[in-house]
């Protein structure tokens, strides 16, 4: 996992303590809070703040703290660190988290989260934000921090709906704030630095013996948005630590030089300008900002890829190819950067959607974007996100599909096509204790892992990343029908429909799609409670992921939503990676993209030149991405320190790299036979809309992943849409709207409903959750369609306090009946999946939960897209 390195940049810290109130009993524990935590951040082990970089807030009214964050926001490039100590308020539903400052009354005089604070981050021009919460409730700020637009990573000091302060702790620092000194002072034992993800962890450890006032365990948690890389929140380390490089030193030991001869250059002039006829004008360095602005790369690439080349680009941001001076280029001082560059994900269906809408992609950048009826709800700058300079598909796949589904001659946007900067080949895990008889790892035929992956051998469920999400799934579906000596004919011709769906059928289990690898494997790892909610068998399960993305697996690393490990895992859980023969390995292409109309295409164009060649040499990002477990580009072994050689990755480092040769055309074919093969689905959406979803950006994110079920409805693909609760009949608990009706598969009436919704049109009475899911299941279980689901969005429920026992008996008989309806959840409130009554809704309907997160909806749309590949008799 890749880690971000502030060094060098100009960071800000913004400590707010508050341990005296007006009107609110006083926090004695918080008073030395602020000057503990700044004395770590400036500590020279920690060596990432310099003084003058941490700022201290003690406010007594809220726009103190306005006026602080104001500051550090437009300050700020590298990394922006938010702490808050002091009281915290919540609603009676748990949500709109308030911090107290000391004039704060109970409803009066508060600092919003979501309106106050998430609203100045939103206009950060940090690389980076890191927040740390410790007041009460502090766990209830995940809900609304989803809305975030910038790659942000949240501490909370403990779980939702939970007290953390009983204000009698000795002085000196709380109990949470001692813990988190300790560890940005001393570091971590067999660990270089500390990371956000290590500070988690460790705290984590340190505060299991605690309770809460509450008398609950102290559990901090933590949550990420718009990244998956992890960031370095000190150096320091028990081990022999590294010297700071020698460009990071230089630069600290200038800065102060430099603003006192601005000063004293400042006064000589003021003294020697009006005494000459000519005036000269002094270019004098700004104190506040040395280096002109660098000009913003924006790069587009998929979620596996994501915190690698974060690591690149930051990497690249750093090197000498874009600091020193370039002759014809102006006189930029030495050592400004010249590109910035801002990496971003989507899935693959988004990524193809904003090509094939180009015009409106970049004509709502620019306030002129107008929606056609083809879009189906598309928003292009929410996902994909802003228009892209570099593209950097898994595949050439890809690419040749996005080119498909762009207007012949109407398009604003060109794609120039260039060479892969890495290879990491498609592999098929097996489990360690169930290795395959007879098949040599690095050299497996299709038709031996289909055999004896079957039920008359290992009986293991081949588990696959969605081919429309996802470019890994794409191409490991291109392999396997189109193999040498697979079982879906060669490479040279088209798939053979009837073998396609044979082998579908293989790879068809209930559920067994997801958005990418990583998270596939993520639902694999045996520390994440999967098997509770009944989602997979990881001993029966043999995922067809990247050799990448198994390594990282098997080593421990942080993969998808699954945070780092503290060491690989046992043998027992690790998976050996099986090569298929003659399947290409994912080639990373990167494509220059053009907009039409653009000022500065010159300058962007030579601007990505310059980082393609680097990503391209040897001594710049091949190092970097090697060391993530790539394979290079003229050197496809790892080199030494590559994670692919260390043995508990359980990969074969010298394994084929097999180059990608199929055609435009073979590819939409494949894709073609997949979708021909795939078994008729039926869906219902079951949507909450009364008015707690409007709160903390809830929202936008259910109406998204409703919005990507309806991309998915077609003739063999059909749905229905229901809100709960009824407005028309506000006394009944067990009322739904029905929206669209069931069996609908034109996807055009419920974009119009969820387009009514966003506009407002919500209930303001709780939702009884259970009562609607009752509805639904009812429903479903008389459907005629094989293969169907209940996709279930909401923020909590709201039913329980007045609701009948026998609504809980009704709805857990209706999951024991046959046929099976897997509910695929998405809660958005602030206890996510964590309540007992999701899980075992998700475990009783062999169904998943999903949590609120940055992947949520991709992950959530990879299990609805395998709805249709569930046929009778699968595992």
């Amino acid at each position: 996992m890749s880690e971000y390195d502030a060094r060098g940049k100009a960071n800000r810290a913004l400590l707010i303590s508050v341990d005296d109130y007006r009107t609110l009993p006083p926090l004695p524990a918080v008073r030395d809070n602020v000057h503990k935590l700044e004395q770590a951040l400036l500590a020279p082990g920690t060596d990432l703040f310099t003084k003058g970089e941490v700022v201290t807030c003690r406010p007594q009214e809220p726009w103190e703290v306005e006026q602080a964050l104001d500051t550090v926001v437009q300050e700020a490039r590298g990394l922006l660190l938010v702490y808050f100590a002091g009281h915290g308020r919540v609603g009676s539903d748990g949500g709109n988290l308030h911090l107290m400052v000391g004039a704060s009354e109970r409803r009066h005089k508060t600092v919003s989260w979501q309106d106050t604070v998430l609203s100045y981050l939103d206009n950060a021009r940090a690389d980076r934000i890191v927040i740390v919460l410790e007041c009460c409730y502090a766990g209830n700020a995940s809900e609304a921090f989803h809305s975030c637009r910038h790659p942000t990573s949240l501490l909370m000091a403990a779980q939702p709906n939970r007290r953390i302060f009983s204000g009698e702790e000795p002085t000196g620092g709380s109990v949470f704030n001692r813990a988190l000194v300790r560890i940005l002072e001393q570091g971590i034992p067999g660990r270089r630095f500390v990371t956000f993800e290590d500070l988690v962890r460790a705290l984590r450890e340190q505060l299991a013996g605690e309770r809460t006032p509450m008398g609950d365990v102290w559990e901090p948690r933590s949550a990420k948005q718009n990244t998956v890389d992890d960031v370095i929140l000190s150096f320091a380390t028990p081990e022999a630590r590294p010297p700071t490089p020698l460009r990071i030193r230089l630069r600290r030991r200038l800065k102060p030089s430099l603003r006192r001869w601005t000063g004293v250059l400042l006064i000589l002039a003021m003294i020697l300008v009006p005494a000459v006829t000519g005036v000269v004008l002094l270019r004098l360095p700004d104190d506040g900002a040395p280096c002109p602005p660098a000009l913003e790369l924006r790069l587009l690439t998929a979620p596996e890829a994501e915190p690698a080349l974060r690591q690149a680009a930051f990497d690249y941001e750093m090197s000498e190819t874009n600091t020193r001076p370039l002759t014809g280029e102006g006189d930029l001082p030495d050592g400004c950067r010249r590109a910035q560059i801002t990496v971003y994900s989507a899935a693959r269906d988004q990524v193809d959607q904003g090509f094939a809408a180009a015009e409106r992609w970049q004509g709502e950048a620019l306030g002129t974007g107008k929606a056609r009826p083809a879009d189906k709800g598309f928003a292009p700058l929410n996902r994909p996100g802003p228009q892209p300079d570099i593209w950097i598909p898994e595949s050439t796949a890809d690419y040749d599909e996005a080119r498909r589904g762009m207007p012949a001659a109407t398009s604003p946007a060109t794609l120039h096509y260039s060479a892969p900067v890495a290879y990491t080949p498609l592999v098929v895990g097996i489990p360690e204790s169930r290795r395959l008889d007879d098949v040599e790892p690095a050299d497996a035929s299709w038709p031996e892992l289909l055999t004896q992956t079957d039920g008359s051998h290992h009986d293991l469920s081949l588990l696959r990343p969605s081919p429309v999400l996802s470019g890994t799934g794409l191409l490991h579906t291109l392999g396997l029908y189109l193999a040498h000596d697979g079982p879906a004919g060669t490479s040279a011709g088209a798939p053979d429909l009837t073998l396609a769906r044979q082998a579908e059928e293989r790879l068809s289990a209930p559920g067994s799609q997801y958005a990418g690898s990583t998270e596939l494997l993520c639902s694999l790892r045996p520390d994440t409670g999967t098997d509770a909610a009944g989602s997979v068998d990881r001993a029966k399960s043999a995922p067809l992921v990247t050799e990448k993305s198994l390594a990282d697996y098997n080593l421990g690393h942080a993969i998808g939503s699954c945070p780092a490990r503290p060491s690989a895992l046992p043998f027992r859980n690790r998976y050996l990676a099986y090569y298929p023969r003659s399947v290409p390995a994912l080639d990373h292409p990167l494509v220059r993209v053009d907009w039409q109309g653009a000022t500065d295409a010159t300058v962007r164009k030579a601007a990505v030149a310059r980082f393609a060649g680097w990503l391209r040499a040897p001594d710049g990002g091949q190092r970097t991405l090697t060391a993530q477990g790539y394979r290079g580009v003229r050197e496809t072994s790892p080199p030494p320190g590559s994670p692919l050689r260390d043995s508990r990755a359980d990969v074969d480092p010298v394994g084929p790299v097999v180059p990608f040769t199929a055609g435009p055309e073979q590819v939409s074919q494949v894709l073609d036979g997949y979708d021909k093969a795939q078994k008729s689905s039926q869906v219902l959406i079951l949507m909450d809309t009364s008015t707690s979803m409007a709160d903390g950006g809830r929202l936008p994110v259910a109406l998204s992943a409703a919005g990507r079920a309806l991309e998915m409805a077609g003739p063999r693909h059909t749905y229905g849409l229901w809100a709960f609760p009824d407005r028309a009949h506000p006394a009944d608990a067990g009322a739904v709207r029905e929206l669209v009706r069931l069996g609908s598969a034109d996807p055009a009436p419920g974009k119009a409903a969820l387009d009514r919704i966003a506009g407002g049109e919500l209930v303001e009475h709780g939702a009884a959750m259970e009562e609607a899911l009752t509805r639904a299941l009812r429903t479903m279980k008389k459907s005629p369609a094989t293969n169907k689901a209940i996709v279930l969005l909401l923020d909590q429920d709201d039913g329980a306090a007045r609701r009948a026992a026998s609504v809980e008996r009704t709805l857990g008989t209706l999951l024991e009946e046959k046929p099976d309806v897997p509910i695929l959840a998405l809660v958005l409130g602030p206890s996510g999946c964590d309540t007992f009554a999701f899980r075992q809704l998700a475990g009783a309907s062999h169904g998943q939960c999903v949590p609120a997160g940055p992947q949520a909806v991709d992950t959530l749309a990879g299990r609805i897209a395998s709805i249709g590949t569930a046929a009778k008799g699968d595992r």
